[in-house]
């Protein structure tokens, strides 16, 4: 125990490497935050102080990364730009009109490149060829399109 005393440092140093490596097998950031404690334990391991002050700043400094640091850190590493897949992304998305839509006869858009069966998502809507319309929903391979309000001039 004595040699412990002498070479506090090294020893908090030594747990603070050891729980870096176990991190990079584990990736949860639990053990960064208290390999960070244990560099805190270092440091006042190599001020001198007593033992005891020295658990309690690592556990103190461990406890205060995790309940501040981890969080954000998490999600900035988990959080990213939405994706969307297959019809999802064509919501919101305009399209032309290339055949006319109405409540009771299905047209036709151009959207993306593509031709695709289209519905007013209001029944009582009527939309000529040439309009430009924006995509509210996807049903199976149907449009839901609504007529993008023009600026008369």
């Amino acid at each position: 125990m004595e040699w412990f005393r002498e070479h506090a440092w090294e020893t908090w140093l030594g747990l603070a490497i050891l729980l870096g490596v176990a991190e990079m097998f584990s990736l949860d950031l639990i053990l960064a935050m208290l390999a960070a404690g244990a560099l805190v334990g270092m440091v006042t391991g190599a001020l001198g102080l007593p033992v005891a002050l020295q658990v309690l700043a690592a556990a103190a400094a461990s406890v205060a990364a995790l309940a501040v640091v981890r969080p954000t850190m998490v999600k900035r590493f988990h959080g990213g730009p939405e994706l969307s897949l297959g019809h999802g992304k064509l919501v919101g998305r305009q399209g032309i009109v290339t055949e006319h839509i109405s409540g009771l006869a299905p047209g036709r858009i151009k959207l993306a490149g593509e031709l695709w069966t289209a519905e007013p998502y209001d029944d009582t809507t009527s939309i000529p060829a040439g309009e430009t319309v924006e995509v509210l929903e996807i049903r199976g391979a149907t449009a839901l399109v609504h007529p993008v309000a023009r600026l008369e001039s």
